[in-house]
């Protein structure tokens, strides 16, 4: 018997020696890291971490081998291991990135790049930062960043749009998860809808060196990046605000994540409910900030077929209710004036990716996006005459319908020699967006079908450690068009020493005549409705793009410096403008043309640090210039004019957070709006003839406090917060009032002081 059991010994310790493993835990700040990914280098074995830090590699090779430890959030590293027969034991720390150098991003380059490292700057605003503003949507978050402005321009409505390096929002790329399916309908209001909850990061590269994503890019390219699950963890939170003590804005949002044992699947939920009250600003009964009413679902759920294939699901739903104008409770048509919009939009994206090995990949995807929308815009006659008669028996009431699809492949290969490495990039994606708009009593009507089918190819070269060329070509065959767009890029990335980079980058970029964008929003003045129309024979708009800069960075194990001076350049040709032509029964009409040239130049200036964990602050100013060749006609009673209008010299942000202690931190923050010039049209009472405006100065300051306190037994950290948002109430003071006014002479901040209250738990 004792020899059997010996010989079972044997064999049992046989097996194991012809077997290596290695196993451990992954660890950081005393806590166990899941979801960290293992790899031996050079081979295609490697695993991930459980939601306990642990992990096993079977099979490992004999010798000397290099471990190479990941995990998005924290700095990659490398560890020289002599394995050896039977199981090797080892445990792993991990440190946490520097935020300004150590973080991954994808937007510059379409694929993974640390920051530091990536030949376009690629500005980061993560969901920290969101939540010390206390950005309850995204376009509350966007303004501070140098060169970004988000600008309402509707009195009634609300709409918003995204200005980069002083261009319109027509000329700003939306993303979502690195895909244009946030289409120009969706836009509209879509910076107001998308909630922060959501948001893993939004990474931003401004000015023609994101050309790479096609059309509408010409600006600058936002990529809103949602969260993926990494842990199991919960999230809710209650925000109440009030709006200069008349109204309040009132949001709920949760979030919970779920993680296999095994890691190889996990999902997300999230969910946000807004509800928002009229606000009246100066007193005539018509509202400066409409009624809204929110409700967003979303999930995002990945499933690791193998260890080198992989699925992600996004998707999500987004309804709204929108009313602004007279304040009386009836069907909007009996108001005097309103608009009411009722959008239920669906959108999401499927991924897989196959890694072949360390050095090559393939993606490819298809993202949709589908907006229904019901709504009404309208000014009512005087009540009993014949005109309100005519009226009620055909109010303006509209429908809008409009699908986006966007499908494509990639594929990366990295090439490494003597000189560097080399990440060629390839791929091709088709784009469709069917839009139909149609108010009949208007007889307007937008239908409009648009196709694109793009190709690129990419050279990303790393020569040694301090210089990287990135050279790019995109052909672009858009169905408006009767040609071909060749739209190159270059950049040049070149490290001085350990703290400072040179950035160069010229790009090509084109902008097609889309049927429907800001421009075509239907806006109220002079009495009447205004409208826009497409000419004939629309040509694309172009553009050449340079920008150069500077950056700093200064690392010690306690404390970050850091500064960055960007400039660009940007010259438009075959510019888009609005052509005021005339009146008819409805209102105003103005024609979409082509202009000559217009020309986009300026400065960003960025300053950062941060000392001991404790202190904090950010700050950006811009200073730009716009203006067209020709000049151009706002009205046919003012004259043209060749600088862009709403555009301000200058602008800038800033942030400061101090964390006195694990339980109470203070945040405050500032952003400053320049003098812009406007064209304010005549209507109502106090605007008697059309006349062009210089606007004030804006200063608007933010500060928020937030006491945490630590629930053991739940393991959950259970946040209050109180804040001002607008501290001093610095808000347009010269409104339109009565339902004659020009609802487009709206500008400033988004919202007069607003005193909130916040309660945040969530799993630790």
């Amino acid at each position: 018997m004792k020899k059997i059991i010996q010989i079972l010994i044997l064999i049992f310790v046989g097996l194991i020696t012809k077997s290596q493993n290695v196993s451990g835990t992954i660890t950081s700040n005393n806590k166990n890291v899941s979801f960290a990914n293992i790899l031996i280098k050079g081979t295609k074995i490697g695993a991930t971490s459980n939601k306990n830090g642990l992990f096993k590699l079977k099979n490992v090779p004999l010798g000397n081998q290099i471990l190479l430890v990941s995990k998005i959030g924290m700095i990659e590293k490398e560890i020289n291991l002599e394995v050896k027969k039977g199981e090797n034991i080892l445990d792993l720390e991990l440190s946490v990135f520097n935020e300004n150098l150590d973080q991954v991003v994808i937007s510059g380059t379409r694929t993974i790049k640390k920051i530091i490292d990536s030949p376009i700057i690629v500005d980061i605003i993560n969901s920290q930062k969101l939540e010390n503003l206390q950005a309850c949507y995204i376009a509350e978050g966007l303004n501070f960043q140098s060169g970004l402005r988000v600008e309402t321009d509707c009195q009634t409505c609300n709409y918003t749009q995204l200005r980069i390096n002083g261009l319109d929002g027509g000329y700003s790329q939306i993303l979502i998860n690195g895909r244009a399916t946030f289409s120009p309908l969706a836009g509209l209001y879509g910076l107001e809808q998308i909630p922060s909850n959501m948001i893993d990061r939004i990474e931003i590269v401004k000015g023609g060196g994101s050309s790479i994503y096609g059309s509408s890019a010409i600006g600058g390219t936002v990529n809103i990046i949602t969260k993926n699950p990494s842990k199991n963890s919960y999230q809710f939170g209650y925000n109440l605000s009030a709006i200069n003590t008349e109204s309040n804005d009132m949001n709920f949002q949760a979030s919970s994540s779920v993680v296999s044992e095994n890691m190889n699947s996990g999902i997300t939920f999230f969910i946000n409910q807004r509800t928002r009250k009229t606000y009246d600003h100066n007193g005539d009964n018509f509202s400066e900030i409409p009624y809204l009413q929110n409700k967003t679902f979303g999930m995002n759920l990945f499933y690791k077929i193998s260890e080198l294939k992989q699925i992600k699901i996004h998707t999500g739903s987004i309804y709204e209710y929108r009313y602004g104008g007279e304040m009386i409770d009836q069907p909007p048509h009996l108001n005097m004036q309103s608009e009411e919009r009722i959008q239920n939009i669906l959108f999401g994206d499927i991924n897989y990716q196959i890694d072949f090995n360390k050095n090559s990949n393939f993606i490819s995807y298809l993202a949709i996006q589908q907006t229904k929308r019901e709504h009404y815009t309208g000014i009512r006659p005087e009540i009993g005459s014949y005109d309100d008669l005519i009226f009620l028996s055909n109010p303006p009431y509209g429908k809008s319908n409009n699908s986006t699809i966007q499908g494509g492949m990639q594929l990366n290969h990295e090439i490494n020699n003597t000189v560097g490495s080399n990440m060629i990039s390839t791929g091709f994606e088709y784009m469709m967006d069917d839009i139909f708009d149609e108010i009949k009593s208007y007889s307007y009507l937008i239908q409009q079908k648009v196709n694109n089918l793009g190709a690129y190819l990419q050279s990303d070269w790393t020569l040694y450690k301090n210089f990287n060329l990135l050279n790019g070509i995109r052909i672009d065959k858009n169905s408006l068009m009767n040609n071909i767009i060749i739209s190159p890029r270059s950049s040049l990335l070149y490290k001085l020493n350990n703290n400072f980079q040179l950035r160069t980058t010229y790009s090509k970029g084109f902008r097609a005549p889309q049927a429907f964008d800001t421009d075509l929003h239907i806006a109220f003045s002079g009495g009447g409705i205004s409208t826009i129309q497409l000419a004939d024979n629309l040509k694309e708009e172009k553009s050449n793009s340079l920008s150069s800069s500077l950056n700093f960075n200064k690392s010690t194990k306690e404390n970050y410096f850091g500064f960055t001076i960007e400039s660009f350049y940007n010259r438009l040709q075959n510019v888009f403008y609005l052509d005021p032509i005339g009146l008819d029964e409805s209102g105003e009409i103005y024609v979409k043309r082509n202009g000559n040239g217009a020309t986009v130049k300026g400065l960003n200036l960025e300053l950062r640090t941060n000392l001991k964990n404790k202190i904090q602050f950010e700050s950006g100013l811009t200073y730009q210039k716009s203006e067209f060749d020709d000049a151009i006609s706002y009205s046919v009673n003012l004259e043209p004019k060749k600088e862009f209008l709403r555009t301000p010299k200058m602008y800038g942000y800033a942030t400061f957070d101090y964390y006195l202690n694990e339980k109470i931190h203070l945040m405050t923050n500032y952003i400053h709006t320049g003098r812009m010039n406007l064209v304010h049209l005549a209507g109502s009472p106090n605007q008697m003839e059309d006349e062009y405006v210089t606007s004030e100065m804006f200063n608007v300051l933010g500060i928020k406090l937030t006491y945490i306190k630590k629930i053991k037994k739940l393991d959950s950290n259970l946040e209050l917060s109180i804040g001002v948002k607008n501290l001093t109430n610095d808000y347009q003071n010269n409104f339109d009032s009565t339902k004659n006014r020009d609802s487009n002479f709206i500008y400033g901040p988004s919202n007069p002081r607003q005193i909130y209250f916040s309660l945040n738990m969530n799993s630790l």
